[in-house]
């Protein structure tokens, strides 16, 4: 009879097959990716609900959120190395509206 831990790394490996790659990059997405935001800047205000002005050009972001809104590959992006990593949001996204939100309300802007 297998243990709970073994039948865990059983279901995990199954897992890591079916998503190729992706387990890996999840695995990262602990790491931050600077995002310039200039570009959706109206889009988000419009969307959290604040002056444009209060948008900030650059936020840090986990690398799947990086990658959604930059159109980039997360690999790319994680090769680049946490923290160091760069990218021009071409859209937004709900957790990045959220990130933003959260760095206004932290910088008392809202």
């Amino acid at each position: 009879m297998k243990t709970s831990k073994q039948k865990l790394a059983i279901l995990m490996a199954g897992v890591a097959m079916a998503f190729g790659g992706v387990t890996a990059v999840m695995a990262q997405q602990s790491g931050l990716v600077n995002v310039d935001i200039s570009n959706v800047a109206n889009n988000i205000a419009k969307n959290i609900s604040v002056d444009v002005s209060q948008i900030p050009v650059t936020v840090q972001v986990p690398i799947g959120v990086a990658a959604n809104v930059c159109g980039v590959n997360a690999n790319v992006l994680a090769q680049q190395g946490a923290g160091t990593a760069n990218c021009a949001a071409k859209t937004t996204s709900t957790a990045l509206d959220q990130v933003v939100l959260r760095q206004i309300k932290a910088t008392g802007q809202q």
